[in-house]
């Protein structure tokens, strides 16, 4: 019975550790863009009219 919840708890604790990192990698890529949006933005604020 006690093999049993081990392999489970291992399962899930190796999808959770793969799900971190690809929340992980998906944060610092939306991070990213936003960083080169906002760049870009400064960078043609004279050029913008409202």
């Amino acid at each position: 019975m006690n093999e049993k919840a081990y392999k489970t708890m291992k399962a899930v604790g190796g999808g959770d550790i793969a799900l971190g990192v690809i929340i992980l990698i998906t944060g610092i890529a939306c991070g990213i863009l936003a960083i080169i949006n906002g760049a870009k933005l400064l960078r043609s604020k004279s050029d913008l009219i409202f």
